[in-house]
């Protein structure tokens, strides 16, 4: 066996690729390139588990970020456990052919209670008394301790949120290296989110960008000198490319202005009620799946949709058929943005009637993807005093709402979900082995036999 390493860069793409890369520029030339046809939708979950089993959502199940929960009639979001993937992942392969074979994940998604040898994934902790406090999961156990023994918390308020930069990134870096050095795996998945805050932040703007571009480049050129020098095989691939976008489009507002969409009021503040609604929207950024409780309302929804400014694709049971997203957790109708749009959760009609959580950063608990989690709200006159004496009562143990993020969609200028026109913002793959394939257009359902084929030199 030959021992492989895979790093997900999210959201690079070969126009990210140049002056402000030099060390992923030096390297990609002198690595296979390819690109990978994005899977629809082009978000982390769906393709993670595209490349790592093999199998399209249709047979994995993985239809989204988060989906509508049939038999709870809830909406749920970044959901963990591996249970969830409904379809052998690649080192349940890879250990019937060489029992000897052993993996390490670090920070690919639906981490959780795996087959893996060794799991690392964000888990905060939520002691009852409110608060959320940064860690990680990981398998064996102990290895959480060690791990954070070493190299300190896991930085969770830097890996999603409006305090995002690249210590979360290196953590995982040096993490991987750490359980690369005590475990020795044959194959190691290692996830690297950094360019996602930015570019959703601020869009293709190389003048706001350049910095994340920097920092990423020098977490590569360290991981991949590591690597190298352990004598592994790297290959490099991302999930999606993220464009610019300038149109936010709020499709549970369509549904609540058409009477279709039930919300509850809890104590002056409204919530949707996801299993007593008509039609409801289950958004995840340029995708959203369309759920609708009686099939009578079908032709009204569909023509509601049609009528919206900013929805490209409707997919009915023939469309999802085309692409790959005929399964029982995605909606009657999936819709895709067109490229200058996304689609937000948002529900409410009055902002002074939006949920407690529509203000913080809450992604369990929001019906649909947020990405205005990202920013601070640019209304205070005084941000980081504001944010600054929200987590003074934190660490005093009072209780508190951390809701400083504003309600401003339009502040979100990059998105991702859709298939783009151009090739150079698709997903990428690279491999330090040039006769590892030929193909310079890849499907993400190969992804998973490359690696075999590389582990085993098949």
């Amino acid at each position: 066996m030959k021992k492989t390493v895979v790093i997900d860069v999210v959201a690079l793409s070969q126009r990210l690729i140049g002056e402000h890369t030099p060390f992923l520029k030096k390297w990609t030339s002198k690595s296979h390139q390819a690109t990978i046809n994005p899977v629809l939708p082009a978000v982390t979950t769906s393709a993670q588990s595209t490349y790592l089993t093999g199998k399209w959502p249709t047979d994995h199940g993985i239809v989204g970020n988060g989906w509508y929960f049939q038999d709870e009639c809830e909406i749920k979001f970044w959901r963990q456990s591996n249970k969830l993937v409904q379809a052998k992942n690649v080192w349940d392969l890879a250990k019937e052919k060489d029992p000897n074979f052993t993996v390490s994940n670090m920070f690919w998604w639906y981490n959780m209670y795996s087959t893996a040898d060794y799991q690392v994934t964000p888990r905060p902790l939520y002691p009852s008394d409110g608060r959320k406090i940064p860690d990680c999961h990981t398998h064996p156990m102990d290895l959480r301790d060690r791990l954070q023994k070493e190299l300190g918390q896991f930085p969770l308020f830097t890996f999603w949120g409006p305090n995002t930069n690249i210590s979360s990134t290196k953590w995982i870096s040096e993490a991987s290296k750490k359980v690369d050095e005590w475990k020795n795996p044959t194959l190691t998945l290692i996830y690297l989110p950094h360019l996602d805050y930015g570019l959703q932040k601020y869009g293709l703007d190389f003048s706001k960008i350049s910095k994340d571009l920097n920092e990423i480049d020098a977490v590569l050129e360290d991981l991949i000198t590591y690597y190298e020098k352990q004598g592994a095989e790297v290959i490099l691939l991302s999930e999606y490319g993220i464009t610019s976008v300038n149109n936010p489009v709020h499709l549970n507002r369509v549904f609540r202005k058409a009477g279709l969409i039930q919300v509850k009021d809890e104590l002056g503040l409204e919530t949707l009620d996801a299993g007593t609604s008509r039609a409801f929207a289950v958004v995840d950024h340029q995708l959203a799946h369309i759920h609708v409780k009686d099939k009578k309302d079908l032709p009204l929804v569909k023509k509601l949709l049609e009528e919206t400014p900013g929805v490209e694709l409707i997919l009915d049971e023939e469309g999802k058929k085309k692409y790959h997203l005929d399964h029982e957790r995605s909606g009657d109708f999936v819709v895709v943005a067109d490229k200058d749009s996304w689609f937000t959760y948002y529900f409410w009609l009055d902002d002074a009637k939006a949920p407690d959580y529509a203000r913080c950063v809450a992604i369990h608990q929001k019906p649909g993807y947020d990405p205005v989690e990202l920013f601070v709200n640019p209304e205070f006159k005084l941000p980081m005093v504001k944010v600054g004496m929200k987590v003074l009562k934190k660490k005093l143990g009072f209780r508190y709402l951390m809701d400083v993020i504003p309600l401003d969609a339009s502040l979100v200028k990059g998105a991702h979900g859709r298939i783009p026109e151009d090739k150079l913002d698709h997903p990428v793959f690279f491999a330090s082995d040039k006769s590892l394939t030929s193909e310079k257009q890849i499907e993400p359902t190969a992804i998973q036999s490359l690696i075999l084929k590389k582990v085993f030199g098949e």
